[in-house]
């Protein structure tokens, strides 16, 4: 008898492709910034996995992915103080580096830092969405370990980077390995609030502070 496939299997296999297409998108077009993050990034991280959710799963959307929060101030200002202490970090980091106190967008116009701002969130809730709304969320679902779903989703979360870090010829040296390692460490406190409030908004909001963070400072 033909076994069937288990939810895990389904997730990973849709991983699977998203990864495949995003490597591939990566390697073969060098589109600015905006468009990755606007219209790239959704139509390869968000819109296969909707169509998976509303196809095979049959739920709703946002509430599958737990795309909601009963605590939204609350997630907002411990959002913007994991922020601050990103930025802080990174500020430190770049001080020891050039041994002087250095803003990098601190002479860009307005819609410049807005811009940034924007790509940040939009960042964050392509990646979040793929990473903890949809994969840790089933990985947890089937294993019903926090700490075993947390690390294998962390991974999948560093390979989904990897095209990125790799095409990217701004990150390399030292900072590329910076980067790899603070995606993983990102990626398992991100892992740990979402299974501890059952909710993205959190995690997006860290992802998004994080990215301007390292904007800003480094």
């Amino acid at each position: 008898m033909r076994k069937s496939v288990t939810l895990t299997q389904k997730t990973l296999n849709l991983w699977a492709i998203v990864l495949i297409i995003w490597a591939v998108y990566r390697a073969n077009f060098n589109l600015p910034e905006w468009f990755d993050e606007l219209i790239a990034k959704p139509l390869v991280f968000i819109l296969p996995v909707y169509l998976f959710i509303k196809k095979t799963e049959k739920q709703n959307f946002f509430t599958a992915v737990s795309l909601k929060s009963k605590h939204f101030f609350q997630d907002l200002f411990l959002g913007l103080g994991i922020g601050l202490v990103f930025a802080a970090s990174a500020f430190l980091a770049n001080y020891l580096k050039f041994h002087q106190w250095v803003i990098s967008f601190k002479n860009q116009a307005f819609e410049s830092i807005l811009l940034i701002c924007v790509l940040a969130i939009a960042t964050g809730i392509s990646e979040e969405i793929l990473s903890r709304g949809f994969v840790l969320k089933r990985l947890y679902a089937e294993s019903k370990n926090a700490l075993t779903a947390s690390f294998f989703s962390s991974i999948l979360f560093f390979f989904l980077h990897v095209p990125i870090l790799f095409t990217n010829t701004r990150i390399n040296g030292n900072t590329l390995i910076i980067f790899m390692i603070t995606d993983l460490l990102l990626s398992l406190v991100n892992s740990f609030v979402f299974l501890e409030r059952k909710s993205l908004v959190l995690p997006i909001l860290i992802h998004a502070f994080y990215n301007i963070a390292m904007v800003v400072f480094y």
